[in-house]
C-alpha cells in the first residue's frame, strides 16, 4: 500500500494526517511572512545582524519547546564537533537564503532553495554511497536545467543576477550539508530539540561577532522587521515540528511547495514582481523534478518494507 493512501488506515490516523498537512501548509505560510519581513528590512541592515536576531528573538520561544519535550537535561550532547558541522552548513544555507530574499524577487528565491532535494540527492551518493537510479539522476539534471530557465544567461537584460542566484544555490548546498549532518546525529541518538536548539545558539553567537565591524544602529521600524524576523521564524520552526511529529516525511513533504504559491503572491501583492514566462516554465520544471525525486523515495521506501 502506498504511503499516502488513506483506505485502509483508522479515523484518528487520518484525522492525524490531515492535521499535519494543515501544520505544513501553516508553516510554510509563516515562513513566507518571515521571508518577506527579510526582504521588507532590505539591504540597510547587513545580513549578520538579520542572522544575529533572527536567532537570538527566536531562542525563548525554543526554550519552550525544550522543556515541552522533556527538559534541558536533552540539552546534554556527546556530539559537539557534528553539532559545529551542522552549524557551519545552516549558516551558509542562511547567508544564501537571506541575501537571495533581499536581492532577487521572493517567489524566484523561494524556488532556487528548492534545489536542496537535488543536492541532497547527489550528496546521498558522494557521502553515504546510497544507490540511485538513471530515474533519481535525470530528475537532478531537469531541476537544474530549471535553475538555468530561470537565470536564461545570455538573454540579455532580463537576467537573473548571476551572483545572488549563486549564492542562493551555494545556500541550498548549506542546507543539504545540514540535513545530512542532521540526520547523522540523529542516528546517534540525538534529540531533535538538542539540534534546533544549539543551532539557533552558535550561529547567534557567530552572527553576533560578525556584526563588530559591519554593525548598523536599526531605527525603531527594524527593530520591529528584526523582532518579527526571530519570532515569525520560531513559529514557523515549531509549527513544521508538530507537522513532522504527526505525519510521515513521505506523506507531507509536497505540501512544503505552498511555500512558492504563498510567495508568489507575496511578491506580487507587495512588490509587484510578476514572475515572467522564463521563470514560471523555470518553477514548474523545478518543482516537478523535486516532486519526481519524492515520487521515488516514496516507492524505495515502500519497496524496503515488502
Amino acid at each position: 500500500m502506498s504511503p499516502i493512501q488513506t483506505s485502509s488506515i483508522s479515523p484518528a490516523v487520518a484525522a492525524a494526517r490531515r492535521r499535519a498537512i494543515l501544520l505544513v501548509l501553516a508553516a510554510s505560510a509563516t515562513f513566507v511572512v518571515s521571508a518577506a519581513l527579510v526582504k521588507s528590512i532590505g539591504p540597510g541592515i547587513p545580513l549578520a545582524q538579520i542572522i544575529l536576531f533572527r536567532n537570538a528573538f527566536a531562542l525563548p520561544l525554543l526554550l519552550v519547546m525544550v522543556v515541552q519535550a522533556g527538559g534541558f537535561h536533552l540539552l546534554r550532547t556527546r556530539l559537539p564537533w557534528r553539532h559545529a558541522e551542522r552549524t557551519f552548513w545552516g549558516m551558509c544555507g542562511m547567508v544564501g537564503a537571506f541575501h537571495g530574499f533581499v536581492h532577487l524577487p521572493l517567489a524566484t528565491a523561494t524556488a532556487l532553495g528548492f534545489t536542496m532535494p537535488l543536492f541532497l540527492t547527489a550528496l546521498s551518493v558522494l557521502l553515504t554511497r546510497e544507490q540511485v537510479g538513471w530515474r533519481r539522476w535525470s530528475a537532478v539534471v531537469v531541476g537544474f536545467a530549471g535553475v538555468l530557465i530561470m537565470v536564461r544567461p545570455g538573454f540579455g537584460g532580463a537576467a537573473l543576477p548571476v551572483f545572488s542566484v549563486g549564492l542562493v544555490l551555494l545556500g541550498a548546498f548549506g542546507w543539504a550539508m545540514a540535513m545530512m549532518s542532521i540526520r547523522r546525529m540523529g542516528e546517534a541518538g540525538e534529540p531533535g530539540v538538542s539540534i534546533v536548539f544549539w543551532f539557533a545558539v552558535a550561529s547567534a553567537t557567530l552572527a553576533g561577532l560578525g556584526t563588530i565591524p559591519v554593525w548598523v544602529t536599526p531605527s525603531p521600524r527594524e527593530w520591529l522587521l528584526l523582532g518579527g524576523i526571530g519570532c515569525v521564524s520560531a513559529v514557523a520552526q515549531l509549527l513544521m515540528t508538530a507537522a513532522y511529529r504527526r505525519g510521515e516525511t513521505t506523506l507531507l513533504a509536497p505540501f512544503e511547495y505552498s511555500g512558492l504559491i504563498w510567495t508568489m503572491f507575496a511578491g506580487i501583492l507587495i512588490w509587484s514582481e510578476w514572475p515572467d514566462a522564463y521563470e514560471l516554465l523555470g518553477f514548474g520544471v523545478l518543482v516537478g523534478a523535486g516532486l519526481y525525486i519524492w515520487r521515488r523515495e516514496v516507492v524505495r521506501a515502500a519497496r524496503a518494507r515488502q
